[in-house]
This record gives C-alpha cells, sequence and structure tokens, in this order.
C-alpha cells in the first residue's frame, strides 16, 4: 500500500476530488493547509504574502494504482503557474479500521 499526500491550489480541489471519483478512488482525507514553496510566497502591488493557502489531501491506494492516481491528481490540478502543488508517495506497512479492527483497506 502507499499514501498519497496531494497539496493543491484550493480552487482546484473540487476537480481533482471529481476526478478521483469518476475512476473509483472515493476515500481521502482534507485539510486546508498554508504554506509556501520555490516561490516564496507573492507580491500583489505593495502587499506581499509569504504563506499561501492550499488543500492538503491523502489517499492509500494499492501499489498497482499509484501511477493512475498520480497522473489525474497532475492532469486536475495543474494550471500552469508556480504553486499548482506537490505530490508525495509514501509507503504504507499496515492499516486498521477502528470500528472493525480489521486490516488492510
Amino acid at each position: 500500500m502507499k499514501m498519497i499526500r496531494a497539496i493543491v491550489r484550493p480552487e482546484k480541489f473540487e476537480d481533482v476530488v471529481e476526478a478521483l471519483a469518476e475512476a473509483g478512488y472515493v476515500a481521502f482525507t482534507k485539510m486546508d493547509v498554508v504554506g509556501r514553496g520555490k516561490q516564496k510566497g507573492i507580491q500583489l502591488g505593495s502587499v506581499y504574502y509569504d504563506e499561501l493557502p492550499k488543500v492538503m489531501f491523502m489517499l492509500v491506494i494499492e501499489d498497482e494504482n499509484v501511477e493512475e492516481v498520480v497522473e489525474i491528481i497532475n492532469r486536475a490540478a495543474y494550471t500552469g503557474n508556480f504553486g499548482d502543488g506537490k505530490i508525495f508517495v509514501s509507503p504504507v506497512e499496515q492499516a486498521y479500521t477502528v470500528r472493525t479492527g480489521s486490516q488492510g483497506l
């Protein structure tokens, strides 16, 4: 299993969720976050924004689905501008359902 953590623009989040749902990936955890990347914030006129709002979501999937999910997120979140986001893929050793105590997805 792998955990995918994706950080995207807030206005692109619904596009990503819809694209994932169409492909059958419906379970995820969402968090509103702030941060900055390589662009180190943004200046609009005389106002400098050091940290920008983003949405981070996490989903755990089977190993063989990683490339498909990453492609879906990339396509749905893309604007071509700085700050489109980042995707992180990490191994998941075990997963348990709290209600049942069962192991696995």
